[in-house]
């Protein structure tokens, strides 16, 4: 969500070998050449997309190969990441989601495509008949007719609405298609499952995954929600590259997901240890059997996971760099993807400072989840693709560099596309500044402030989200820029338009930077005078 700022070149290396016996090392334990030749591997995207730290789990055969660590857990001390060290896994929290749901419909008190006004009768969408249709199902697979990312601002920058109140809001949030046409990837429908799994089992969310999923895996490390991260013992700190005087990588503040103490949970809110995610990977390669001898949820509905439900366009988000596949589809909180006749399952994960990425091969019985306390997927990519190369017996190839390429590459095509809104201090606001002083409402998002400065000048606030307040500059004409608090918060254009009378009609937004993660959703926004 911060971002990308510009950054250095690297020097071409030798091209790596990958060993075979690397995803074997639970069998062959003596291999200690191919461990050592993986570990330059991971040191090298480590250092050339400056990750402070890496956590991997791999599991070969269904049985573990790797569950360790690489790097620190912050910069600039020396405290390492471990099997145990804890990262935010962020969306890849929303296959345990699915998953609580899957146990409860194998305890018969829900069905995949019963409605959700049965089980949540309050539950509303814009259009009627979404509300009447939408199912279970419909929550977990994107088609929804929302737009992509749409009500994230409810939840980022950390604000003070709960689950419930977001989950209600979700009938003002217009839809941007018709109902089940299209793939557009969004978080506040897995907070509404959420409440659903809290209307039916009549736990919180966070109860729930505790007594139906975490405990009888045997993840005895993972937590619920950033106080419950930071309050441990072993856990890394999330990173992002800043911008201004003092460019580089440092630590950010990490979205704040129980700040209300549900908000963001149910779509983001897991955070895991190498030593967990192997133990969660274990069940999910067989068929919903733990390594203790728990089964978490019946193979039927291990399959049904993993059935395909809403085909996702080879252009859309997460496939850069990666192997083009036959088909991609999304499934229950995972995505499905063909490639060379492989089927694969996998997910990404994104939250301020934290990045994870899992990708599984069903028939094989393996797959890897690694996590990095840094926002960048390319590293992630880097590492994950080293090890599909080996798995899918493709040539070694140096994903290293091929990920620095495709980084660049999609920066500056993104740039290059973006349009600019340059500033022209000689086109001044065609008001005074108290004209523009107000309370402004949004049909979903709720109010927002502007007023005058004590110093000077105009200052904004969007009065739900505490970090979401700063200065506006007068950019050009009627249009001006925020300068938010927050860490990692997008700056904004703000566009007044105004009446025949000269009073103002409305207020619109759209982010700065053309690189803005699509959870800043501004341009769904629509402020109108509220008195």
């Amino acid at each position: 969500m911060s971002s990308v700022v510009q950054v250095r070149a690297f020097r071409q290396l030798r091209v790596f070998t990958l060993l075979v016996t690397l995803l074997a090392l639970a069998a062959a334990p003596t291999a200690q050449p191919a461990a050592a030749d993986f570990d330059a591997v991971v040191q090298r995207a480590m250092t050339a997309f400056e990750v402070p730290g890496i956590s991997l789990a791999v599991v070969k055969d269904g049985r573990v190969a790797v569950a360790k660590g690489y790097g620190v857990r912050k910069l600039g001390e020396s405290a390492p990441v471990d099997a145990q060290t804890l990262f935010g896994i962020a969306s890849n929290t929303k296959a345990f989601t699915a998953t609580a749901l899957g146990i409860l419909v194998d305890e018969g008190k829900i069905r995949w495509d019963a409605p959700v006004i049965d089980y949540v009768p309050w539950f509303q969408m814009s259009d009627p008949y979404v509300t009447r249709e939408m199912t279970v199902r419909d929550l977990l697979v994107h088609r929804s007719g929302l737009g992509l990312g749409a009500g994230d601002l409810l939840w980022w920058p950390p604000s003070t609405y709960n689950r419930k109140e977001i989950a209600r809001r979700l009938r003002y949030i217009p839809l941007a298609t018709s109902f089940r046409s299209a793939y557009a990837y969004d978080n506040v429908l897995y907070e509404a499952a959420g409440v659903l799994i809290e209307q039916v089992s009549g736990q919180t969310w966070s109860e729930a995954l505790r007594t139906r999923i975490l405990v009888p895996a045997g993840m005895t490390d993972a937590v619920i929600g950033e106080t419950a991260l930071f309050a441990s013992g072993d856990h890394a700190l999330p990173h992002a590259k800043v911008s201004g005087p003092d460019r580089g990588l440092g630590q950010v503040s990490q979205l704040a997901t129980d700040n209300t103490g549900d908000v963001f949970l149910a779509a983001g809110g897991l955070a895991a240890s190498a030593s967990d995610l192997s133990r969660w990977l274990m069940v999910l390669v067989n068929g919903g059997l733990a390594p203790n001898g728990n089964r978490v949820f019946s193979a039927a509905q291990g399959a049904e996971m993993w059935k395909p439900q809403t085909l996702i366009p080879p252009s859309d988000i997460g496939g850069a760099g990666w192997p083009d596949a036959q088909y991609r589809a999304y499934a229950l909180g995972f995505e499905l993807a063909d490639i060379d006749r492989e089927m694969l399952v996998r997910h990404g994960g994104y939250v301020q400072g934290f990045k994870s990425y899992t990708v599984i091969i069903p028939r094989l019985k393996t797959g890897w989840v690694v996590t990095t306390n840094a926002e960048e997927g390319y590293g992630i990519s880097a590492v994950a693709l080293t090890l599909l190369d080996h798995c899918l017996g493709r040539p070694p190839a140096d994903q290293v560099s091929r990920m620095l390429a495709a980084r660049d590459a999609a920066i500056a095509h993104t740039m290059a596309a973006a349009p600019t809104l340059p500033r022209d201090p000689a086109r001044r606001p065609s008001q005074p500044l108290s004209a523009y002083a107000g309370l402004y409402r949004d049909a979903w998002y709720g109010t927002a402030t502007i007023r005058e400065a004590p110093g000077g000048g105009l200052e904004m606030s969007f009065d739900r989200s505490p970090g979401m307040h700063g200065p506006l500059e007068p950019w050009r004409g009627d249009t001006f820029r925020t300068h938010w608090s927050a860490s990692g918060a997008e700056d904004a254009f703000v566009t007044f338009s105004f009446q025949p009378d000269g009073k103002i009609r409305d207020m619109t937004m759209r982010p700065v930077s053309p690189l803005a993660d699509f959870s800043f959703d501004y341009q769904d926004l629509l402020f109108t005078p509220a008195t």
